[in-house]
């Protein structure tokens, strides 16, 4: 009977086993290259084509690799390297990215969008001035993946102003996904400093980050009460904090439709002027704190505010006549009225000590004149800001001083309370809770590390047109939500504390968790792993690489095999560990 052969030719090993009169066994193996075939009755049988026993072990398995359809070459003979680029970093942050909805945030698909969304996942991953980040696509692999490894520049600049003029609509979605109606938002001014004497925005301001004699731009951002930011406006960088203020005002009320809303800000942004102006247009409230002449008001002349107050408690609502409809909050934090005290004992010994240097040089004749000593004396009382804690004497040969202790007693009073002023009832926001609305604002303060140091190198700016300058700091704050995540989200493989306790008291400072302690101490994870910081692990992730790789006439891309770290890392966002990176 014919047979239907049905090509599947394979080697079998089959093991035998004999017994010698000796009583000695024997183990045999016999190798056997064999064809199955299929009976005219269904039944699959094995012809032996031939005895393979004789080969040695090497090419035995060759012959089975072929078989199965596995293609040999002479190991190093035929196997090329390619280029390899840097591939974690950038795919971890991609897919956070997408995750959290950027591309369809920022705009309709075009060509525009994937170039500003390839510029924000770059601030994240690796923040450089723009030119560098063109040259530095190339080299991981965001580059080809999204195909703009040699885009020009003009055309990431023409992505910076479409970006720009979606501005308002970006704002507006993360203002419907985060604020609320009744809700509270967080508002805080910064600054950084401007390379160049071209910037259209650049002007002489007050500099947060003690860059005197540099002009600079003001920029003011909006967050919900975690922290997440939502907005940004930049300034010339002479503004003032109320009108930044107004501003921000401005935008939730026009740009985001929010007219009943909180909005809490320190005690130079919402000052009394915009406080009636909020008042006269309605529906808006607000947060804010006291200045210390206000407060010195409250404490004078058996005022309503005391020191018994604080006798029992930290915290304590007051009421002013000269605040009505107010609810003030008065606050006492011991540790920081103990800091304060520390500080200013020692900026006081530090500025006698270098007053005791111009005493000498009057004594010894090397200055002379009372209005010389006076310029000096005056240039090392102002050096740490305690002129008003000291009274100078100074004659056309000599120095000397005192302390004004009614003055430091005075400004003594004061360390470590602050009151807070809110319009709310306290059915809408107790005393406590208002207390904690207002610290919160540290988490701004936060923000804007991230932003302009720690993360995202805002600072210095480089661009000298207004608008590319926004479009510049839009992309920051855009980097900085998607780092607000990820910092979140991977706590676990960093310090960051993973689960902060409960505050015993709002106006005590925060504590850590017993958990971050240890993890502190122990410099690892509960899981063994090696913590590091938010960037160090965004470096350890680029040490994921990309190779291409050619064997014979095939070629293809493989990814290094990744450490615990890394793999964990794509676990705790919830993500695969792609092999290519895509737009959609």
């Amino acid at each position: 009977m014919g047979r239907q052969a049905t090509g599947a030719v394979h080697v079998v090993r089959v093991r035998s086993r004999h017994v010698a009169k000796s009583g000695e066994a024997r183990e045999y193996e016999s190798r056997l290259l064999r064809r199955s075939f299929r009976k005219p009755d269904g039944k699959v049988g094995n012809e032996t084509l031939a005895n393979l026993s004789a080969l040695p072990d090497a090419a035995l398995d060759a012959v089975e690799a072929v078989l199965k359809g596995k293609t040999l070459i002479e190991a190093g003979a035929a196997v090329r390297i390619g280029r390899s680029r840097g591939h974690g970093h950038v795919a971890l942050v991609h897919a956070a990215a997408h995750q959290l909805g950027l591309p369809g945030l920022l705009g309709p698909a075009c060509r525009e969008r994937d170039l500003a969304c390839a510029v924000v996942i770059s601030r994240v991953v690796a923040p450089k001035t723009k030119l560098a980040t063109l040259a530095w696509w190339d080299d991981v692999t965001l580059g080809p993946d999204l195909g703009i490894s040699d885009v020009p520049r003009d055309q990431v600049y023409a992505a910076m102003d479409w970006l720009l003029e979606r501005q308002d609509d970006i704002e507006a979605s993360l203002a419907r996904r985060h604020l609320r109606s009744g809700g509270i938002a967080m508002f805080d001014l910064s600054s950084s400093w401007v390379e160049g004497t071209h910037c259209e925005l650049a002007a002489r301001g007050y500099s947060r980050d003690g860059k005197k004699g540099r002009e600079q731009i003001e920029y003011g951002l909006l967050t919900d009460p975690e922290g997440r930011p939502v907005a940004i406006r930049v300034f010339p960088g002479n503004t003032a904090d109320p009108t930044a203020f107004t501003e921000a005002v401005q935008t939730v009320r026009g740009k985001f439709g929010l007219d009943d809303l909180v909005m809490v800000g320190d005690r130079g942004m919402i000052t009394s002027a915009r406080i009636r102006a909020l008042e006269e247009a309605g529906g808006l409230s607000w947060i804010t704190c006291l200045r210390g002449p206000a407060i010195r008001k409250l404490m004078a002349d058996d005022g309503p505010l005391q020191l018994s107050l604080f006798d029992q408690q930290d915290l304590a609502e007051i009421t002013s006549p000269d605040l009505p409809g107010e609810r003030l909050i008065a606050c006492r934090n011991p540790l920081l009225a103990a800091e304060r005290a520390r500080k200013r004992e020692d900026l006081l010994a530090a500025t006698e000590k270098l007053l005791a240097e111009v005493r000498e040089q009057a004594a010894a004749g090397r200055i002379s004149g009372k209005d010389k000593i006076g310029v000096r004396a005056g240039r090392v009382v102002n050096k740490y800001k305690v002129a008003k804690h000291l009274i100078l004497d100074i004659g056309e040969d000599r120095l000397s001083w005192s302390r004004d202790q009614a003055a430091i007693d005075a400004e003594a009073a004061l360390d470590g309370i602050y009151v807070i002023r809110t319009p709310l009832p306290a059915a809408t926001l107790d005393a406590p809770g208002t207390v904690t609305a207002y610290k919160n604002l540290s988490r701004v303060e936060r923000d804007f590390r991230s932003i302009k140091a720690d993360d995202l190198d805002l600072r210095p700016i480089h661009h000298w047109l207004g608008d590319r300058v926004r479009a510049h700091v839009l992309i920051c704050m855009l980097a900085a939500y998607i780092t607000w995540h990820l910092r979140k989200t991977l706590a676990p493989l960093t310090y960051t504390d993973e689960h902060p306790p409960a505050q015993a008291s709002p106006v005590l400072p925060a504590r850590r968790s017993a958990h971050a302690a240890t993890k502190a101490a122990a410099h690892t994870s509960a899981d063994g792993q090696i913590l590091r910081s938010f960037r160090s692990l965004l470096d350890h992730l680029a040490s994921l690489t990309r190779t291409t790789i050619t064997i014979g006439d095939a070629t293809f891309d493989k990814i290094s095999d990744p450490t615990p770290a890394q793999r964990r890392a794509f676990d705790l966002i919830k993500a695969p560990i792609p092999l290519a990176l895509t737009t959609t």
